[in-house]
Order: C-alpha cells, then sequence, then structure tokens
C-alpha cells in the first residue's frame, strides 16, 4: 500500500478548514456558557469538581488553575487558534508547525471537556477530540495526504454511523416497525422551523426516512472502505443524509463533524470544482511517516473495546474508554420519546404565592418556549442548557443537581447566568419567588397554525419544582 494519496489534497484541504471551523465554534460556545455554567460561580463549579476527582482519570489544564480568568483566557486562545487552522496559513509552513497547531487546540478542548461534567457529557465532545487528535498527524500542506491517516478517519466515521445503526436495532421498537419519524421531529432536544413541515409529512415518507436511515447507517458505512468512485459515492450519500437531519433540527455540530469526516472519502475527482488549485506536493518527511504508523498501531489497540462494544448485545453508546478521548464508541437516539415535555419556570415579584399570584415566564434561547414563537435554527452552535433541560423534563428535579442551582441564581438576578436565557422578565430586580411547571407540548396542524399563529399547543402536566424564595 502506497504511503501517499496524491488525489486527496482538496479532499483533506475540506477536511482541515471544515475541522477548524467546528472548533471555532465548540470554543465560541466554550466563551459564551462555560463561566455561567462551570466556573466559580457557575451552576457546577469546576473548583468543586477539581477536589473530588483525581487528575489521572480526567486530566485538564484546569487543574492548575480552575479560575473564571482561566476558562476565558483558554476559550479565547481556542477561538484565535482556531481562525489561525481555518485560514491554513502554518500548515504550509512547516509539518511541525501544523503538529503544534492542532495538538494545541486538542488539549484545550480536551481541558474543557474533562472537567465539563453534565455540560459537556455530549457524544459530539469526543468525536471532536478524536478527529482533533487523529489530525496533529496530518502533516504540512505541501505534502500529500496520508493513506493511514485516511483509513483512520474513514473507521472512525465508519463506528460513528454504523455504532449509530446498531443502537437502533437493538434499542426502540419504532425504528423495527419504521414509525419512529412519526415522533422524532417533534420530541427531537431542539426542533426548528422546519421540523415542523418534516413532522406533517404523509406517514409513507416518514417510514421510508426510517428504512434509509437503516441503509445509510448499517449498510453504506461498509463502502467507505471499498475502491473509488465507491468510497466516494458511499461518502456522498452519508453526506446528504446528515444534510437532511441538519435542516430538520438542532443536533450541535455533530451532522456537521460527520460530513467533516466524509470528506475523507472523497478524491480530488468529487472535489473538482472546487475554485481551488493544489500546489506540487513533496514526499510525506520520513518522521511523519514514522509517527503515523505509530498512530495506526495506537488506534488498532484502542479499537478493541469500541469493537466489541458494537458486537455487544448490550452496546452503550457514546462512551469514552480512556480519559483522551482518543478512540470512543458512538451512536445516537437509540429511543424515542413518543410524547414532548418542557420544564416553564416562572417567576413573580409578589410577597406570598396565592391563586391571584401574577407569574412571568422565562424563556429560553432554543428549547420551546412560547407557543407563538418561531423555533430556532441554532446548529452548529450548541446551546448547552437548553439541551440540559430536554433531558431534565424526562425525570425529576432530584436526579438534576444543577436545576435547583439554577433556580437559586434566578432569585438572585445572577447576570451571567440570566445570560443564558433568551431575556429577562424581572429588569428591575429579582423575583421573590420562582417556580417550575411540567407541560406537554405537541405541534399544532396546518389548519391550527393558518388561524392562530402556534407554532405549539401546550398543556398543563404537572407541577416540577414548587415556588420557593431565598427566604
Amino acid at each position: 500500500m502506497q504511503d501517499e494519496l496524491h488525489s486527496y489534497w482538496l479532499s483533506r484541504f475540506l477536511f482541515e478548514r471544515g475541522l477548524a471551523f467546528i472548533y471555532l465554534v465548540a470554543f465560541i460556545v466554550a466563551a459564551n456558557q462555560f463561566v455561567p455554567l462551570l466556573g466559580e460561580r457557575g451552576l457546577q463549579p469546576v473548583t468543586r469538581f477539581v477536589q473530588a476527582v483525581p487528575f489521572r482519570t480526567s486530566p485538564s489544564l484546569f487543574f492548575l488553575r480552575p479560575t473564571d480568568a482561566a476558562f476565558r483566557a483558554a476559550a479565547w486562545l481556542g477561538i484565535l487558534l482556531s481562525i489561525v487552522a481555518l485560514t491554513g496559513l502554518l500548515r504550509h509552513r512547516s509539518a511541525i508547525a501544523a503538529m503544534v497547531l492542532w495538538a494545541l487546540l486538542w488539549l484545550l478542548y480536551l481541558s474543557f471537556v474533562n472537567v465539563g461534567q453534565t455540560f459537556y457529557a455530549f457524544g459530539w465532545e469526543s468525536l471532536l477530540l478524536e478527529t482533533g487528535f487523529l489530525t496533529i498527524f496530518a502533516g504540512a500542506g505541501v505534502t500529500a495526504p496520508a493513506t493511514v491517516l485516511n483509513w483512520i478517519y474513514r473507521w472512525t466515521l465508519f463506528r460513528l454511523m454504523f455504532g449509530a445503526g446498531l443502537i437502533k436495532l437493538r434499542g426502540d421498537a419504532c425504528w423495527r416497525d419504521f414509525t419512529c419519524l412519526d415522533y422524532y421531529f417533534e420530541t427531537q432536544p431542539i426542533p426548528n422551523a422546519l421540523s415542523w413541515i418534516f413532522h406533517w409529512f404523509p406517514r409513507p415518507i416518514l417510514h421510508g426516512g426510517v428504512a434509509f436511515n437503516h441503509v445509510v447507517e448499517l449498510i453504506i458505512p461498509f463502502g467507505y472502505f471499498l475502491p473509488q468512485p465507491f468510497a466516494g459515492v458511499a461518502g456522498l450519500i452519508t453526506i446528504v443524509f446528515q444534510l437532511t437531519l441538519i435542516v430538520s433540527g438542532n443536533l450541535s455540530w455533530l451532522n456537521w463533524l460527520t460530513i467533516v469526516l466524509a470528506f475523507t472519502t472523497l478524491d480530488d475527482r468529487f472535489l473538482s470544482w472546487l475554485p481551488v488549485l493544489a500546489p506540487p506536493v513533496q514526499p510525506m518527511p520520513a518522521a511523519q511517516r514514522i509517527a503515523v504508523y505509530a498512530l495506526a498501531v495506537l488506534v488498532g489497540v484502542l479499537s478493541v473495546a469500541p469493537t466489541l462494544n458494537m458486537l455487544s448485545p448490550n452496546q452503550v453508546m457514546n462512551t469514552s474508554f480512556n480519559p483522551l478521548h482518543i478512540v470512543n464508541t458512538y451512536g445516537a437516539f437509540g429511543s424515542i420519546t413518543r410524547e414532548r415535555f418542557e420544564i416553564v419556570i416562572e417567576g413573580t415579584t409578589d410577597q406570598n404565592v396565592n391563586d391571584k399570584t401574577v407569574w412571568r415566564e422565562y424563556h429560553f434561547k432554543g428549547k420551546p418556549g412560547d407557543p407563538l414563537r418561531r423555533p430556532s435554527q441554532i446548529a452548529p452552535y450548541h446551546l448547552r442548557l437548553d439541551w440540559l433541560m430536554w433531558f431534565a423534563a424526562m425525570g425529576s428535579a432530584q436526579n438534576e443537581p444543577w436545576f435547583s442551582m439554577l433556580i437559586v441564581k434566578l432569585l438572585e438576578g445572577d447576570k451571567p447566568t440570566i445570560g443564558l436565557l433568551a431575556g429577562n422578565p424581572f429588569p428591575d430586580g429579582p423575583p421573590r419567588w420562582v417556580r417550575a411547571r411540567l407541560y406537554r407540548y405537541t405541534f399544532t396542524t396546518r389548519a391550527e397554525r393558518k388561524a392562530t399563529g402556534l407554532w405549539w399547543r401546550r398543556e398543563l402536566a404537572e407541577e416540577y419544582f414548587p415556588a420557593v424564595s431565598l427566604r
């Protein structure tokens, strides 16, 4: 097998810029949200986490200095380095400069994820770290892409897609009777405006969509390892599938990063339309060749546990088997909720709570709230609190230790916390009382939306958190 893929230069060009873009989004999210969620006065302070968890089990630079200043500095440094990577300037200079750049991006983001606790416990965090770590070995832009590294990327893509397909077959019965899409677009974490349209597609189309999902996740991934043009066709089918998910909901950068990985299946014949000229390439340096083969051995060893997990009838999804998140197991939506419940948080300035109390609602940036508000397009940006509110609605407040702290912050009128929301219904001072109620949400029909302008119907299900005050 040749060590270099001269016909994949454009593929690597797209891949590295796509990865840099995802890093940029991830660090912008950290700059905007990490301190109110996990800072010194956050909902789950990192200061407590590093006191309770050993460094070796969750290595992070923030063990040295878990302060808000350090969190902000790291996030903005990550933003700067992501922009540098997006320009591609350093990778044209030398392999060492490119390696240092990708290594710093990986180390910085690893530091956020490993102390991020519940708010960073998403599969796409590990996927970004795994992909980012592999790219440390990509070399300079003046050399041809490494064949072995390209196969490793495809192996990552295979585990991502095939693992998602297996978890569905082994999970919810609706994946086997082809009815999951009857519910998914309405009950997914953060729907967008097109989710409403997709939800009302004719049932045969939705059931056909489930069948298409199974083909793309269980059969097409084997095509990634075929010769061209078959590998490229498999990659294009994967990209089209991910684009349908992007336009029909908000799944953070999961689908976007999957598309970036799928670029590695395309040789230059698929990308000749790009207004980019590949420069004359030089042979791969011996040191890089040795490093890539060492990486292949490491990935091979670390792939044993994820492979056994995929083959196991007790398959788990989105799990890292090492604290560096290098080779992981993936999967999504093994089960689909049939009903959508939303937690609505309300406050009042009344001295005492009674039947005549006037409550004002807190609105979130992404998750459903006001039935008149059009669902937002958020992805690839990630609203971490909104996502956790979706999970919290499936259980009780007692199972979400951050939730009671959120209530306290609202009672205090904490500005960083309120900055995570769509607005402040109490601009003149914090409320005296705050409560949370659980509502059942359903999409309006076409006729209802035309008549009322409502996107959602909602009905009160039960009290979620009792009215409390700082007293």
